[in-house]
């Protein structure tokens, strides 16, 4: 396998400032927006995400919340064995509010279908966009873009794109492995 280091350290920090700053540019100061980070892996981006605009935005509460989407996806059937969900923690209704979805990695847009599905159970938002830290390009299944993008990674199916998060694996960064040719 070839690994090719696509963020990591001090970038990966500044990726997630940057992100920050674009939202606030278009939610101002959250009154009416939620986040809502995708599980699994989309809650560790989600946390951070919260947490720096908590310190930018000092005294302007923003809710969050973790997600998840095991019985709404498409696939959860075709799985062996007994599937086992995890729990929601959003404790607020989005009836009426913006929602930023969270993931760490969009590929084929089947997570964000699912996401997207399960969000009804809060409510009917007024408007949902999505941030990403990694958008695999050309890889969709369905026409699901993001409006948050961290880093834009053009790879093909057999190519995997693995963030690991200082929370989880001890480290922020993001890798692009291949098989040797």
């Amino acid at each position: 396998m070839q690994k090719r280091t696509l963020l990591d350290g001090k970038k990966f920090q500044i990726t997630i400032k940057r992100l920050c700053h674009q939202l606030i540019e278009n939610h101002i100061d959250f009154a009416n927006t939620v986040l809502i980070g995708i599980q699994p892996r989309g809650i560790y981006f989600a946390d951070r995400v919260h947490q720096e605009l908590s310190n930018i935005l000092v005294d302007k509460p923003i809710q969050k919340g973790h997600l998840d989407i095991t019985f709404f996806r498409d696939d959860f059937r075709r799985k062996d064995g007994l599937v086992t969900g995890s729990s929601n923690t959003i404790d607020f209704i989005i009836e009426g509010k913006k929602v930023i979805l969270i993931d760490d990695v969009l590929w084929t847009g089947r997570t964000i279908r699912a996401a997207m599905d399960a969000l009804l159970a809060y409510g009917r938002p007024e408007k949902v966009e999505l941030m990403v830290l990694i958008d695999r390009r050309f890889s969709r299944h369905l026409p699901i873009e993001p409006n948050y993008i961290g880093k834009q990674v053009d790879c093909v199916d057999s190519q995997k794109v693995k963030v690991s998060w200082k929370e989880q694996e001890g480290e922020d960064k993001v890798i692009l492995l291949s098989e040797k040719q």
